[in-house]
């Protein structure tokens, strides 16, 4: 038997319940915009992805706040929950996920090393937020944060939160 993939069962749930989906990446550089959109259909749920790497583009594409990048940085709660509020406003969508870490092999320090990862989901019914932390390499560490952002759309459609 073939196993389905997530982004496959996240396409079928939002086309049953006419949801739609907006993301705001910044660690996965696209990863999972890619991801999604690699599903035949995706237009009809999918509104768009961001990627969001710079403090700059976090503020002026997404309306993060500066006092919160200052004072957070950009793995942390606070910041992701800002991304997604702001992707779901800007690509008027109904969810949006939103995800920033530190990939590696350099940018890590004690409080945040590389591996850790923030994820917001907004959604009409509240917010939520997820820290990971992953091992391994770049890619790997890119990967696995993909397949968690990807994870918590399906635990929301799933009434899993």
């Amino acid at each position: 038997m073939i196993e389905t993939l997530p982004e496959e069962h996240i396409g079928k749930l939002l086309r049953e319940r006419g949801l739609t989906l907006a993301l705001a990446e910044s660690c996965t550089g696209g990863l999972v915009s890619d991801r999604v959109t690699n599903i035949p259909g995706s237009s009809e749920y999918f509104r768009g992805g961001v990627v969001v790497y710079a403090y700059e583009a976090k503020v002026s594409i997404l309306h993060v706040s500066w006092d919160t990048l200052n004072k957070f940085g950009a793995v942390s709660e606070q910041t992701v929950l800002e991304m997604a509020r702001g992707a779901r406003s800007v690509l008027n969508a109904d969810i949006a996920v939103s995800i920033s870490g530190i990939a590696g092999p350099g940018g890590g320090t004690e409080s945040k090393p590389v591996g850790a990862v923030w994820l917001a989901l907004v959604a009409p019914q509240g917010q939520w937020t997820r820290s990971r932390h992953f091992s391994g390499n770049r890619q790997q560490i890119k990967a696995a944060s993909a397949d968690a952002a990807l994870q918590f759309v399906l635990d929301y459609l799933r009434g899993e939160m």
